[in-house]
């Protein structure tokens, strides 16, 4: 593994969330995931791991273009921290990633963070059952998959995983409340329609 320095504040003890993904661009419903995590969870930081390449979303733009991105929108929030250590980690999916993260820094409690609306694909993630046993998993309810909680594939296999609260593994919790809009499929096509790319 290649070296690792943690991107924010690492404590013994220290929650800190996960938020991975392309950021294909980054939007304000991240931002809302990150958000209500933070606040319904107690968590310390959120790290926002930005992807050299998402294996089920080819051709996404360049990293440094979505880093900054991410970053313009997390803006100056103490909290958050935009990172691209699967870059440095040369890790190229979740379960690489968490078990790299894990022992760097075995003293902190990580929970992965996700919208409702990729709970609905997670089954096609590599080795998907494992990171629910390696890691907390921690569910921001997404408009237009709001009931993926109940039916995702993943879901209806890891039921009787799902759990109140983050105390113990497995754990998945499922956090409702406003919601946002954003989609950065949605934001893609509108760029993609502004250009004249699509009719």
């Amino acid at each position: 593994m290649n070296w690792l320095r943690p991107p924010g504040p690492v404590a013994k003890g220290l929650r800190i969330g996960l938020l991975g993904g392309s950021f294909n661009p980054a939007h304000e419903g991240h931002r809302y995931v990150a958000e209500t995590a933070l606040k319904r969870l107690g968590l310390a930081h959120v790290w926002w791991l930005v992807s050299p390449q998402n294996p089920l979303k080819p051709d996404p733009a360049p990293l440094a273009t979505r880093l900054a991105a991410a970053r313009a929108l997390v803006g100056r929030r103490p909290r958050m921290i935009v990172t691209d250590v699967e870059s440095t980690l040369g890790t190229r999916y979740t379960i690489d990633t968490l078990k790299a993260l894990h022992r760097r820094f075995p003293e902190v409690h990580f929970v992965w963070l996700m919208g409702s609306d990729n709970l609905e694909q997670f089954h096609r993630w590599r080795r998907w059952a494992d990171v629910a046993t390696l890691i907390p998993i921690a569910v921001v309810e997404r408009p237009g998959s709001v009931l993926a909680p109940l039916r995702a594939r993943a879901m209806l296999r890891l039921a009787h995983y799902r759990r109140k609260t983050l105390c113990r593994l497995p754990a998945i919790v499922v956090l409702d409340g406003r919601r946002n809009e954003a989609s950065a499929t949605v934001i893609r096509a509108l760029g993609a329609r502004e250009a004249g790319v699509l009719e």
